[in-house]
């Protein structure tokens, strides 16, 4: 059974949960995991792939957008709206309001929440659907942008 973590910032900012999700993703690349990124639409994907170059000053997270037709992923961190990668990943971050159905193919699901009552309502419910199926999930309120994100 997966590791499920929420990640929760108060920050009611409109790119405050991707760049926590930068954050996140850049542990999982700089722990040299294999990194998929689900992202709720095209929109914030494109957002995300921006944000991973410039959230912070010095950034480097190698990563690539892929579709539902890529089945090589050479970027150790993978952006998706879509099917998750058919190659082996350790940790999937989730910023999408749903729970993907290969979650269980993960070693570690980050979820994703910012202040935002309808991302906060829509994570109460993703964490209900986590315990019923078995996993214990686990909640870490992350206080600011240098807060530790990750532990090991």
């Amino acid at each position: 059974m997966p590791r499920v973590d929420f990640y929760v910032t108060d920050d009611k900012q409109s790119d405050a949960r991707l760049k926590l999700a930068c954050r996140v993703a850049e542990k999982g690349y700089l722990a040299q995991q294999r990194v998929v990124v689900w992202c709720q639409d095209v929109a914030m994907l494109t957002r995300l792939d921006e944000l991973l170059w410039t959230y912070r000053d010095g950034s480097f997270v190698p990563h690539d957008p892929i579709d539902d037709g890529h089945t090589e992923i050479e970027a150790p961190v993978a952006l998706t709206t879509g099917a998750l990668p058919a190659t082996r990943h350790d940790l999937l971050i989730n910023v999408s309001d749903k729970v993907p159905s290969a979650w269980q193919r993960f070693e570690r699901i980050a979820e994703i929440l910012d202040g935002a009552e309808e991302t906060r309502s829509a994570g109460r419910e993703r964490f209900r659907l986590y315990r019923e199926q078995g996993a214990d999930p686990e909640t870490h309120q992350i206080a600011g942008p240098r807060a530790a994100v990750i532990r090991k």
